[in-house]
């Protein structure tokens, strides 16, 4: 099984030199992604694919349920990296329907550690929004568990020191803010990405 990675590579390689010559050598160039991507690392959910991204153009960062969090040193180290070296216009939280890290954090069980401690960050995001989760049920209370665990992490995102000089700079230079936060949720059953509604405003200064 795992040795057709090696087959499959080889034809992935083939297929893009096909389409364009030039392809892997403007790759070595280096990387301009125009997305800071954050998202869970469920199989089912590939950055690049669901959106229908080149290589080169989206800078990815997954954990399980898309968490962002201020503990998270891999996390803020990729924040910071796509902002003050990349550049990126756009930051993207997506998380899914049907996750699993959601789901998990929903059951009154011990997972154990370290993935109980992981998980309890989602339990917060429930805390803070009882008074609506509570009047879902079943299988809806999930998926709108799921939609506030982004918008949540969006606004972690917008409170780093990396973001907020970001954005800043680029309204006192441009006129512009940015970059832009975007929380999405994805379909896996129907392949289609909702938009989340999140404010922009947030701790501009």
């Amino acid at each position: 099984m795992f040795e057709k990675v090696f087959e499959k590579n080889k034809h992935w390689a083939r297929s893009k030199r096909a389409a364009d010559p030039e392809f892997f050598e403007k790759l070595a160039r280096g990387q301009s992604p125009s997305i800071l991507w954050i998202g869970c690392s469920d199989a089912r959910v590939p950055a690049n694919v669901i959106i229908g991204a080149d290589s080169g153009t989206v800078f990815v960062q997954r954990n399980i349920a898309n968490q962002f969090l201020a503990i998270d040193i891999n996390a803020q180290a990729v924040l910071q990296y796509a902002i003050e070296f990349l550049q990126v216009p756009h930051i993207v939280v997506c998380g899914h329907y049907d996750c699993g890290g959601v789901r998990a954090a929903l059951r009154n069980m011990n997972h154990g550690s370290p993935l109980e401690n992981w998980l309890r960050n989602i339990r917060d995001v429930w805390r803070l929004h009882y008074d609506e989760i509570v009047q879902f049920h079943g299988e809806a209370r999930v998926r709108r568990l799921v939609e506030l665990n982004v918008v949540e992490q969006c606004l972690n995102v917008y409170k780093t020191a990396s973001v907020q000089k970001r954005r800043w700079e680029t309204l006192q230079k441009d006129g512009k803010i940015l970059p832009q936060i975007h929380g999405l949720v994805y379909d896996v059953a129907n392949g289609e990405l909702k938009k989340l509604p999140v404010k922009q405003t947030l701790l501009l200064s």
